[in-house]
């Protein structure tokens, strides 16, 4: 079971029912952060969700409002008894941006391990999560995000015995441990099937449309997807600052084909995402509204 909640859905600047961007993954226990922009910790309040559980923050880019929020979660989660080690990910320049937002907060319980981003694509694994980071096309260097957790084959407890594989090296091999005793080596294919269909998301904000985008997209549990502007007359501005509308994003979602899509990281001008809905989900029918606080369960087919 994997739960994601959109911390926060703005662009540019906080407004009063509208905090900065951030999503929120977790999973067996693991709390992943994706950007923090200002407002994050009010929604994580709000939800009753614990800051000591974090242990993965991935920044898209580096401005402002998807990362102003970085010296308060310090903060709150060595307020909350945290020593567990803290693993950021970032593009280039990851180190000098976190050490000048340390300067107000400074001394932490727990250590950062910092993660720079060198190729256009790059898998990290973490915590059971794999992540894949993909550049994406803005005017900065920033990277869109693929969450997923893979699921190995069923074990095969009949495989197991006829083969004799003693029962304590059965759980290891489950988890895909390769074992050697006494001269025999017991590998993960022996006693398990094919692999099953795991849960995957994506997330891109502050982009032009791009094929990479709905590449990684494609056949996503959920595609997370910026929608900075609604109004049509507004895309040459899209263009310019290289971001995407509305329409561009559902575009997009219907070449990926994602069970389902959700719009997020609006313009402070678009006070009104509903008056949008309509045309958006003509182009893509299984298309929703983003909102902070905005939730999904997400679990394993059966």
């Amino acid at each position: 079971m994997l739960d994601i909640c959109l911390l926060g859905t703005g662009g540019m600047m906080p407004l009063p029912q509208r905090f900065l961007t951030s999503l929120l993954a977790r999973y067996n226990g693991s709390s992943l952060l994706i950007d923090c922009g200002e407002g994050t910790q009010i929604t994580l309040k709000k939800n009753g969700w614990s800051f000591k559980s974090i242990d993965t923050i991935c920044f898209t880019h580096y401005h402002a409002d998807h990362i102003s929020g970085l010296p308060g979660i310090l903060l709150a989660m060595a307020n909350s008894d945290r020593t567990e080690p803290l693993t950021m990910i970032g593009p280039k320049g990851l180190n000098r941006v976190v050490t000048g937002l340390r300067v107000i907060a400074p001394e932490l319980p727990f250590p950062i391990r910092l993660l720079e981003i060198t190729e256009r694509e790059q898998v990290f694994e973490q915590n059971g999560y794999r992540i894949t980071a993909f550049r994406v096309q803005h005017n900065m260097i920033c990277y869109g995000y693929k969450l997923e957790i893979l699921r190995c084959g069923r074990f095969d407890v009949e495989r197991a015995r006829e083969q004799g594989i003693p029962l304590r090296f059965w759980n290891p091999l489950q988890k895909g441990e390769t074992i050697e005793d006494g001269g025999r080596v017991y590998t993960p294919d022996m006693v398990l099937g094919a692999d099953r269909k795991g849960l995957k998301v994506v997330y891109c904000t502050d982009s032009r449309p791009a094929p990479v985008i709905a590449a990684q997209a494609e056949g996503a549990d959920l595609f997370i997807c910026e929608g900075m502007y609604g109004d049509e007359e507004k895309e040459e501005k899209a263009m310019e600052h290289r971001h995407m509308t509305v329409y561009e994003a559902a575009s997009l979602a219907a070449k990926a084909k994602p069970a389902e899509l959700w719009l997020t990281h609006y313009s402070p001008s678009m006070m009104h995402p509903e008056w949008y809905l309509k045309k958006i989900r003509k182009i893509f029918p299984a298309a929703e509204l983003g909102e902070d606080g905005k939730y999904r369960e997400l679990r394993f087919e059966e």
